[in-house]
């Protein structure tokens, strides 16, 4: 954020629609969604179930690599997109480990225990 607006002067920002933003925060980072809603905890999920939490990540993960497709989408900047590119592929990484991951724990809860 603060990289993108760091020369812009007030009235620019409001022009922008960013005028709530900086009357709150000024450039610096604020957690929300493009609505304007702020992050909040309640958005991370466990159950405690170690397969159940990694579909959790996986989703995440996913939601976050339509988020910054979507972001690609929108800008014509063409280092932002380099930046958003990398951000995304990171994102297909980490869904994917998620992913190897679950299935190393259905292997385990497959095996039979011996005490």
């Amino acid at each position: 954020m603060y990289k993108l607006t760091k020369d812009a002067t007030p009235e620019q920002l409001k022009e922008a629609g960013l005028g709530d933003h900086y009357a709150n925060h000024e450039r610096a980072l604020f957690y929300h969604d493009a609505a304007g809603n702020p992050f909040t905890v309640t958005y991370i999920q466990a159950k405690n179930d170690p397969i159940a939490d990694l579909y959790e990540d996986i989703a995440a993960e996913e939601k976050a690599r339509a988020t910054y497709q979507w972001l690609i989408d929108l800008s014509d900047d063409p280092d932002i997109n380099d930046s958003l590119k990398f951000l995304r592929e990171r994102e297909v990484v980490h869904a994917q480990r998620f992913r190897e991951a679950v299935e190393l724990l259905k292997e385990y809860q497959g095996q039979k225990k011996y005490f």
